[in-house]
């Protein structure tokens, strides 16, 4: 399979069948073993066989629904490690109020016993399963693969995206994955051949604790503000630490950030905001920031982590941002005042 971002996992096919290999990160091997087709006698014992269709799927990994969205696939999943209250997304919601999934234990405490009854093909875990050992093990020991999904670990946003392709392998949609990660690349072009604008933006939120979340220049989100044509304010924010976000105390994100033309917020973790006074009322500091002072102050909608293809969207309202075309029509943020 031709990638063109994505460097997580890769599929090799095989076969007029088109058997196809899947590795993911260094170690993972699937062979997806197409509908009425054997699994080959001499497979290596580290290569785990998918037999299609997969249906029953347990989704584990929040963020990969919004592929199974896009593919008019989510009829694949009947079992959810995310109850109705936790998705923001309309399928899985609709699904689960319809019954046509089900609610089956969150990642670190599946209902084993459903799981196994509705004869699960494939359990979809995030990488938070490898803090519980246990769970991916009786899982397997059950006799329902494990499949855990690392495009979290996508330095490039349009590597994020690009794993639908993966998801159209295992829910036999290769075509339609491979046209609508197309139109995300269509529908960027004219913003990645613009040159950069030469705006500076913080992304950050603040904690409980009174200090300043921000990204890692290492960050997706930092590459986002890069492709939109900006730049991100704290470019040089680098260590050996393997997370990518870090606190920064408020005075140092003060002399950071105070001068930036954008200041972004992440609603993720502690709710949108709807005015510049709820921001403040979290840090008065802020008012002596540029962007408070120009009215240049967003706030990302809580939805945002959930719609992993939702990041071409994300990068083109950051561009109208920093171009200030286009702002009354954006999808993901929205202007504090």
């Amino acid at each position: 399979m031709d990638l063109s971002y994505a460097d997580q996992f890769s599929v090799t096919y095989y076969g007029e069948e088109n058997y196809a290999l899947v590795i993911i990160g260094e170690d993972e091997k699937f062979l997806v073993v197409p509908e009425g087709e054997p699994v080959p006698e001499d497979l290596p014992e580290d290569i785990t066989p998918l037999l299609q269709p997969l249906t029953n799927m347990y989704l584990a990994a929040t963020s990969a629904m919004d592929f199974f969205c896009h593919l008019d696939a989510v009829d694949q999943i009947t079992l959810s490690g995310t109850d109705r209250s936790g998705w923001y997304l309309e399928e899985p919601k609709k699904a689960l109020e319809e019954g046509t999934m089900e609610y089956a234990g969150k990642y670190s405490a599946p209902d084993y016993e459903r799981i196994v009854d509705k004869s699960c093909s494939l359990a979809i875990e995030s990488t938070m399963i490898y803090h519980c050992p246990q769970v991916k093990e009786q899982l397997e020991n059950l006799g329902v693969p494990v499949l855990v999904e690392r495009s979290s670990y996508e330095a490039d946003p349009l590597g994020r995206m690009e794993w639908i392709k993966l998801y159209g392998v295992l829910t036999g949609k290769e075509d339609e994955a491979e046209a609508l990660y197309q139109e995300q690349l269509d529908a960027l072009s004219p913003i990645l051949d613009q040159p950069s604008t030469g705006k500076t933006a913080a992304f950050f939120y603040i904690t409980a604790n009174g200090a300043a979340n921000v990204r890692k220049s290492t960050d997706y989100v930092a590459k986002m503000l890069e492709l939109a044509g900006g730049k991100y304010i704290f470019d040089d924010l680098t260590d050996d630490d393997a997370r990518s976000t870090m606190n920064m105390q408020m005075e140092n994100f003060y002399a950071g950030a105070k001068d930036a033309d954008v200041l972004i917020y992440n609603s993720t973790i502690d709710g949108e905001l709807h005015s510049l006074d709820e921001l403040l009322a979290k840090s008065p500091l802020l008012a002596d920031f540029k962007a408070v002072k120009n009215g240049n102050v967003w706030c990302t909608e809580q939805s945002l982590f959930q719609s992993a293809m939702g990041l071409g969207g994300m990068i083109q309202d950051f561009h109208a941002v920093f171009t200030g075309e286009n702002t009354d029509d954006l999808h993901y943020l929205h202007q504090l005042t």
